[in-house]
């Protein structure tokens, strides 16, 4: 792991990020909304230093509105949620519906599941939460409402106003420094006992998703596994990357140290799904049954265990009909040796089961030289789970209304009133062209 500075160690990198959703000006002459928020950062900045011993010059921490005219924004926050240590998003009712600040959570997130892949620690998330308004906890995403948090401990106040109650009201200031004070020890403290790895500042951040679903209820995605167990494997394959159970198998060991299902699950619940997961043989007949889908899914293949004849079967099963809600994704080490020697061999396996699917679903697949690295298959998971959710709404089961249903609307031609007979031959002008109704063209 890198330094605690980040990779240039010139002290520029950020002890903590400071996420917010800005506050439009009502009229262009009216002073700056997000002045408060400035004042914030600057005594977090403050107390951060004290509490720690970060050199002369060392940033303490992020905020967007530091950045230069001209300079390159999405490469900067790109940088600063690679190198710092700790997130701090700031919550509000605007934070939340602010595509902006769903993608800091998500790029940052994704650090913190990288993490845990590689050491095979505890979750950990760097995450500490701020109130700026309070926000009633049904108007969180799945995201925020599972870090459970409890602001009350930082002042009953504190907790019913947010910070920008505390700062607006002159008979509540003490509260506003006690809980600036708590937060930044809180700031700390999580920063020294999580040591989260460094990022990849040259990502592409206007390509990441937003961690932030729309609101209302929790969209659902379900994870599957087709892999070896260690009792299934090929004569040639060793155990390293198996486990009991299909769903054990992790792909890029000894790099990471997690199965690769526990992974994709932290990553989609990071875009504010609520997972399953699942072993792709035991539940196909579930999965492969004729008529609408019941979830999207992603399933994980292990092109290993395309050596079975069965469950090659299960894979043409897939592909033999349009299920575009279910996205296949291919974990490959490219740095394994076994692997290595029988590329050709498993990739052509691969190709051949996956032919049948109709290339006119448009649902998701690996290539079939999968996914060589950890990195590239968290690249590809958001698009994966995009793919998949964009599917299955197209072919979901819709429940209408009971009841009868209403005539259509009809729009009348000018100088005729409501409740008026419509002649024979005017009501013939009003209908639409057969071709254009097809079309769904005119009013």
């Amino acid at each position: 792991m890198l330094g605690a500075m980040g990779a240039g160690g010139d002290g520029s990198e950020p002890y903590f990020f400071l996420s917010y959703a800005h506050t439009p000006k009502n009229h262009p002459k009216d002073k700056d909304p997000n002045i408060w928020v400035k004042r914030l950062h600057s005594d977090l900045c403050d107390h951060v230093r004290q509490l720690t011993s970060l050199p002369a010059g060392a940033s303490a921490g992020f905020l967007d509105q530091q950045m230069q005219p001209g300079e390159g924004w999405q490469e900067r926050l790109s940088e600063a949620l690679a190198y710092c240590r700790v997130f701090v998003p700031l919550y509000s009712p605007r934070y939340f519906l602010s595509e902006q600040c769903g993608r800091e959570w998500f790029v940052f997130s994704k650090r913190a599941a990288h993490h845990q892949a590689r050491i095979n620690s505890s979750p950990v998330t760097g995450i500490v939460p701020a109130l700026w308004v309070p926000v009633p906890a049904k108007q969180l995403p799945h995201p925020a409402e599972r870090l459970q948090f409890n602001h009350a401990t930082f002042g009953e106040d504190y907790a019913d106003e947010g910070f920008y109650g505390l700062i607006k009201l002159r008979y509540l200031r003490d509260q506003y420094e006690r809980a600036v004070y708590l937060l930044a020890k809180r700031i700390v403290s999580v920063a020294e006992q999580t040591q989260i790895s460094e990022g990849d500042p040259r990502q592409d951040y206007g390509s990441m998703p937003s961690a932030f679903g729309p609101p209302g209820h929790p969209r659902e995605m379900e994870v599957s596994v087709l892999a070896c167990s260690r009792s299934s494997l090929p004569p040639d394959r060793g155990s390293d990357c198996y486990g009991p159970r299909p769903r054990d198998w992790n792909p890029y060991h000894p790099k990471s140290s997690r199965p690769i299902a526990d992974h994709a699950v932290d990553l989609v619940r990071n875009l504010d799904y609520r997972v399953s997961v699942g072993d792709f043989e035991t539940e196909a007949e579930r999965l492969l049954a004729p008529g609408p889908p019941r979830a999207p899914s992603l399933l994980l293949l292990d092109r290993w265990a395309l050596d079975a004849p069965h469950h090659r079967d299960l894979v043409r099963r897939l592909c033999a009909e349009d299920r575009p809600w279910i996205s296949v994704m291919i974990p490959w080490n490219r740095e394994d040796p076994e692997s290595r020697q029988r590329e050709e061999e498993l990739s052509a396996a691969t190709e051949e089961s996956l032919a049948p699917r109709p290339e006119a679903s448009g649902g998701h697949r690996s290539s079939s030289g999968g996914l060589p690295t950890l990195e590239a298959f968290s690249q590809e998971l958001p698009g994966a789970v995009k793919s998949a959710d964009k599917h299955y709404a197209a072919h979901a089961r819709t429940y209408p209304p009971p009841g009868p249903s209403a005539p259509i609307p009809r729009v009348l031609p000018s100088g005729i009133g409501y409740g008026a007979a419509v002649p024979a031959s005017t009501a013939h002008d009003t209908e639409q062209p057969k071709g254009n109704a097809d079309k769904g063209e005119g009013s």
